[in-house]
Protein backbone atom coordinates (compact mmCIF):
# COMPACT_ATOMS: atom_id res chain seq x y z
CA UNK A 1 0.00 0.00 0.00
CA UNK A 2 1.32 3.36 -1.02
CA UNK A 3 2.17 6.01 1.75
CA UNK A 4 1.26 9.48 0.80
CA UNK A 5 2.13 11.48 3.60
CA UNK A 6 1.22 15.35 3.19
CA UNK A 7 4.18 16.43 5.73
CA UNK A 8 6.91 15.00 4.12
CA UNK A 9 5.80 15.12 0.90
CA UNK A 10 6.77 11.68 0.33
CA UNK A 11 4.95 8.95 -1.52
CA UNK A 12 6.31 5.64 -1.56
CA UNK A 13 5.72 1.75 -0.64
CA UNK A 14 7.42 0.36 2.59
CA UNK A 15 9.02 -2.48 -0.75
CA UNK A 16 10.65 0.97 -2.14
CA UNK A 17 11.96 2.18 1.16
CA UNK A 18 13.32 -1.56 2.04
CA UNK A 19 14.86 -2.01 -1.62
CA UNK A 20 16.83 1.29 -1.21
CA UNK A 21 17.99 0.65 2.30
CA UNK A 22 19.11 -2.64 1.43
CA UNK A 23 20.73 -0.70 -1.93
CA UNK A 24 22.19 1.30 0.36
CA UNK A 25 23.87 -1.28 3.38
CA UNK A 26 25.35 -3.37 0.75
CA UNK A 27 27.38 -0.82 -0.96
CA UNK A 28 29.27 0.74 1.87
CA UNK A 29 31.61 -2.39 1.29
CA UNK A 30 31.69 -2.04 -2.18
CA UNK A 31 35.49 -1.31 -3.44
CA UNK A 32 36.14 2.43 -4.12
CA UNK A 33 36.84 0.99 -7.88
CA UNK A 34 33.40 0.12 -8.14
CA UNK A 35 31.55 1.99 -10.95
CA UNK A 36 28.18 3.32 -9.21
CA UNK A 37 26.27 4.43 -11.70
CA UNK A 38 26.29 0.96 -13.23
CA UNK A 39 26.28 -0.97 -10.08
CA UNK A 40 23.14 0.28 -9.20
CA UNK A 41 21.48 0.59 -12.75
CA UNK A 42 22.10 -2.96 -13.07
CA UNK A 43 20.07 -3.85 -9.46
CA UNK A 44 16.96 -2.40 -11.65
CA UNK A 45 17.09 -4.47 -14.89
CA UNK A 46 14.11 -6.43 -15.13
CA UNK A 47 11.87 -4.26 -13.39
CA UNK A 48 8.97 -3.14 -16.11
CA UNK A 49 8.59 0.10 -17.09
CA UNK A 50 5.63 2.22 -16.80
CA UNK A 51 5.30 5.48 -17.62
CA UNK A 52 3.59 8.73 -15.77
CA UNK A 53 4.56 6.99 -12.48
CA UNK A 54 5.29 10.58 -10.86
CA UNK A 55 1.83 11.78 -11.52
CA UNK A 56 0.30 10.28 -8.45
CA UNK A 57 0.12 12.81 -5.96
CA UNK A 58 -2.33 16.00 -6.32
CA UNK A 59 -0.62 18.51 -5.64
CA UNK A 60 3.16 17.41 -6.18
CA UNK A 61 4.65 15.13 -3.97
CA UNK A 62 8.52 13.46 -3.66
CA UNK A 63 7.21 10.08 -4.97
CA UNK A 64 9.74 7.09 -5.03
CA UNK A 65 8.56 4.24 -7.32
CA UNK A 66 11.95 1.68 -7.87
CA UNK A 67 9.40 -1.32 -8.67
CA UNK A 68 8.25 0.44 -12.03
CA UNK A 69 10.65 2.69 -14.14
CA UNK A 70 10.63 4.89 -17.43
CA UNK A 71 13.98 6.43 -18.83
CA UNK A 72 14.18 9.43 -16.28
CA UNK A 73 13.03 7.69 -12.68
CA UNK A 74 15.50 5.26 -13.20
CA UNK A 75 18.51 7.97 -13.93
CA UNK A 76 16.98 9.83 -10.87
CA UNK A 77 17.33 6.81 -8.98
CA UNK A 78 20.44 5.91 -9.90
CA UNK A 79 21.61 9.49 -9.73
CA UNK A 80 20.30 9.64 -6.21
CA UNK A 81 21.91 6.27 -4.76
CA UNK A 82 25.20 7.21 -6.14
CA UNK A 83 25.32 10.33 -4.47
CA UNK A 84 24.20 8.88 -0.91
CA UNK A 85 27.44 6.99 -1.35
CA UNK A 86 29.56 9.30 -2.40
CA UNK A 87 28.96 11.24 0.74
CA UNK A 88 28.89 8.23 2.86
CA UNK A 89 24.81 8.90 3.45
CA UNK A 90 23.48 5.55 3.96
CA UNK A 91 19.87 5.47 5.11
CA UNK A 92 16.70 5.96 3.63
CA UNK A 93 15.93 9.80 4.49
CA UNK A 94 19.22 10.83 2.85
CA UNK A 95 17.98 8.63 -0.01
CA UNK A 96 14.82 11.01 -0.27
CA UNK A 97 17.02 14.01 -0.22
CA UNK A 98 18.69 13.10 -2.48
CA UNK A 99 16.09 13.14 -4.79
CA UNK A 100 14.39 15.54 -3.86
CA UNK A 101 17.83 17.38 -4.65
CA UNK A 102 18.26 16.27 -8.00
CA UNK A 103 14.39 16.33 -9.42
CA UNK A 104 13.42 20.07 -8.28
CA UNK A 105 14.41 23.45 -8.96
CA UNK A 106 17.04 24.57 -6.88
CA UNK A 107 16.45 21.20 -4.91
CA UNK A 108 12.88 22.59 -3.02
CA UNK A 109 10.26 20.84 -4.21
CA UNK A 110 7.35 24.01 -4.59
CA UNK A 111 4.32 22.07 -6.92
CA UNK A 112 4.34 20.61 -9.85
CA UNK A 113 6.11 23.37 -11.79
CA UNK A 114 9.44 23.15 -9.32
CA UNK A 115 10.11 19.63 -10.75
CA UNK A 116 12.48 20.01 -13.82
CA UNK A 117 10.55 18.59 -16.44
CA UNK A 118 13.15 18.94 -19.73
CA UNK A 119 16.17 16.82 -19.77
CA UNK A 120 18.09 20.13 -20.43
CA UNK A 121 16.88 22.12 -17.44
CA UNK A 122 17.69 18.94 -15.10
CA UNK A 123 21.01 18.85 -16.20
CA UNK A 124 21.56 22.57 -16.39
CA UNK A 125 20.09 22.93 -12.47
CA UNK A 126 22.49 19.80 -11.25
CA UNK A 127 25.53 21.33 -12.93
CA UNK A 128 24.58 24.25 -10.73
CA UNK A 129 24.35 22.11 -7.68
CA UNK A 130 27.01 20.48 -8.37
CA UNK A 131 25.64 16.88 -8.85
CA UNK A 132 26.27 16.57 -12.96
CA UNK A 133 28.85 18.56 -15.70
CA UNK A 134 28.10 17.71 -19.21
CA UNK A 135 30.62 16.71 -21.12
CA UNK A 136 31.16 19.59 -23.92
CA UNK A 137 34.43 18.96 -25.52
CA UNK A 138 35.24 21.51 -28.48
CA UNK A 139 36.87 18.51 -30.57
CA UNK A 140 35.36 15.32 -31.79
CA UNK A 141 33.30 13.62 -31.98
CA UNK A 142 31.57 16.29 -30.22
CA UNK A 143 31.26 17.69 -33.88
CA UNK A 144 27.13 19.07 -33.65
CA UNK A 145 25.63 21.68 -31.74
CA UNK A 146 21.60 21.55 -30.57
CA UNK A 147 19.59 25.03 -30.21
CA UNK A 148 17.14 24.43 -27.25
CA UNK A 149 13.89 25.03 -28.43
CA UNK A 150 11.12 23.42 -26.17
CA UNK A 151 7.33 24.21 -26.15
CA UNK A 152 5.63 20.64 -26.27
CA UNK A 153 4.31 21.18 -22.36
CA UNK A 154 2.93 24.17 -22.90
CA UNK A 155 1.20 23.81 -26.06
CA UNK A 156 0.00 20.27 -25.12
CA UNK A 157 -1.16 20.69 -21.84
CA UNK A 158 -4.19 18.18 -22.39
CA UNK A 159 -1.17 15.60 -22.10
CA UNK A 160 -0.08 16.24 -18.23
CA UNK A 161 -2.41 15.63 -16.10
CA UNK A 162 -1.83 18.34 -13.72
CA UNK A 163 -1.33 20.94 -16.69
CA UNK A 164 -5.16 19.73 -17.68
CA UNK A 165 -6.41 20.22 -14.26
CA UNK A 166 -4.63 23.26 -13.15
CA UNK A 167 -3.94 25.63 -16.03
CA UNK A 168 -2.49 28.11 -14.46
CA UNK A 169 0.36 26.28 -14.26
CA UNK A 170 0.98 26.55 -18.04
CA UNK A 171 2.47 30.12 -18.45
CA UNK A 172 4.79 28.98 -15.47
CA UNK A 173 5.83 26.64 -17.79
CA UNK A 174 5.79 28.42 -20.74
CA UNK A 175 8.31 30.93 -18.85
CA UNK A 176 10.72 27.82 -17.81
CA UNK A 177 10.55 26.88 -21.94
CA UNK A 178 11.36 30.65 -22.97
CA UNK A 179 14.13 30.81 -19.92
CA UNK A 180 15.77 27.92 -21.84
CA UNK A 181 15.53 28.41 -25.27
CA UNK A 182 17.95 29.44 -27.71
CA UNK A 183 20.71 27.54 -25.11
CA UNK A 184 23.34 25.27 -27.28
CA UNK A 185 24.98 22.33 -26.12
CA UNK A 186 27.70 20.14 -27.71
CA UNK A 187 26.57 16.79 -28.75
CA UNK A 188 27.61 13.20 -30.61
CA UNK A 189 26.36 13.46 -34.06
CA UNK A 190 24.65 9.61 -34.03
CA UNK A 191 26.64 8.97 -37.32
CA UNK A 192 29.74 9.51 -35.19
CA UNK A 193 28.55 7.03 -32.51
CA UNK A 194 30.87 4.09 -33.33
CA UNK A 195 33.12 1.98 -31.27
CA UNK A 196 36.19 4.44 -31.87
CA UNK A 197 38.86 5.26 -29.37
CA UNK A 198 37.61 8.87 -29.75
CA UNK A 199 34.17 7.53 -28.50
CA UNK A 200 35.61 5.43 -26.15
CA UNK A 201 37.95 8.41 -24.32
CA UNK A 202 34.80 10.64 -24.53
CA UNK A 203 31.97 8.46 -23.22
CA UNK A 204 32.94 6.58 -20.33
CA UNK A 205 30.82 3.49 -18.14
CA UNK A 206 28.27 4.39 -16.12
CA UNK A 207 27.57 8.59 -17.91
CA UNK A 208 23.93 9.41 -18.48
CA UNK A 209 23.26 9.41 -22.40
CA UNK A 210 20.56 11.72 -23.19
CA UNK A 211 19.53 11.14 -26.91
CA UNK A 212 18.15 14.73 -28.70
CA UNK A 213 15.68 14.60 -31.22
CA UNK A 214 14.42 16.50 -33.70
CA UNK A 215 10.85 16.46 -32.54
CA UNK A 216 9.11 19.77 -32.28
CA UNK A 217 9.13 21.70 -29.08
CA UNK A 218 11.56 18.10 -27.29
CA UNK A 219 14.89 18.63 -26.72
CA UNK A 220 15.80 14.86 -25.43
CA UNK A 221 13.62 11.53 -26.72
CA UNK A 222 15.18 9.19 -24.32
CA UNK A 223 17.65 8.40 -21.33
CA UNK A 224 19.93 5.81 -20.19
CA UNK A 225 23.42 4.55 -19.07
CA UNK A 226 26.45 4.33 -21.23
CA UNK A 227 28.23 0.55 -21.34
CA UNK A 228 30.76 -0.39 -23.17
CA UNK A 229 31.45 -3.86 -24.70
CA UNK A 230 33.66 -5.21 -27.27
CA UNK A 231 31.62 -4.30 -30.12
CA UNK A 232 30.99 -0.55 -28.99
CA UNK A 233 28.68 1.00 -26.53
CA UNK A 234 25.24 -0.35 -25.49
CA UNK A 235 22.41 1.45 -23.58
CA UNK A 236 21.04 0.33 -19.92
CA UNK A 237 17.45 1.82 -20.25
CA UNK A 238 14.03 1.49 -18.92
CA UNK A 239 12.93 0.45 -22.35
CA UNK A 240 9.46 1.28 -23.70
CA UNK A 241 10.04 -1.80 -26.47
CA UNK A 242 11.47 -4.37 -24.22
CA UNK A 243 8.94 -2.89 -21.60
CA UNK A 244 11.18 -3.51 -19.05
CA UNK A 245 14.76 -2.37 -17.77
CA UNK A 246 17.41 -3.87 -20.02
CA UNK A 247 21.27 -3.82 -21.67
CA UNK A 248 20.16 -3.07 -25.39
CA UNK A 249 21.57 -6.57 -26.88
CA UNK A 250 22.29 -3.82 -29.55
CA UNK A 251 24.96 -1.46 -30.26
CA UNK A 252 23.71 2.49 -29.39
CA UNK A 253 24.88 3.41 -33.18
CA UNK A 254 22.37 0.27 -34.18
CA UNK A 255 19.26 1.50 -31.82
CA UNK A 256 19.57 5.14 -33.05
CA UNK A 257 19.87 3.92 -36.65
CA UNK A 258 16.24 2.82 -36.40
CA UNK A 259 14.66 6.02 -34.98
CA UNK A 260 14.82 8.77 -37.68
CA UNK A 261 13.91 11.25 -34.96
CA UNK A 262 17.16 10.51 -33.00
CA UNK A 263 19.75 13.11 -33.79
CA UNK A 264 22.81 12.11 -31.46
CA UNK A 265 23.70 12.12 -27.83
CA UNK A 266 24.90 14.35 -25.18
CA UNK A 267 26.68 12.91 -22.36
CA UNK A 268 26.18 13.38 -18.60
CA UNK A 269 28.67 12.83 -15.86
CA UNK A 270 27.50 11.98 -12.21
CA UNK A 271 30.04 13.68 -10.01
CA UNK A 272 32.02 12.03 -7.20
Amino acid sequence: MAVCASAQKVHYTRADSTFVTQLLTEARSLPQTTNLPLYFARKFIGRPYVGFTLEVCDPERLVVNTRQLDCTTLVENVTALTLCINSKHYCWRDFLNALSRIRYRDGRLDGYTSRLHYFTDWIVDNTVKGVVSEVQQQSAPFTAVQTINVSYMSSHPESYKALKAHQQMVPVIKKQEEKLNGRKFRYIPKNAVGNTKAMRDAVHDGDIIAITCNKAGLDIAHLGFAVWRKDGLHLLNASQLHKKVVEEPMTLGQYLSKHPSHTGIRIVRIEK
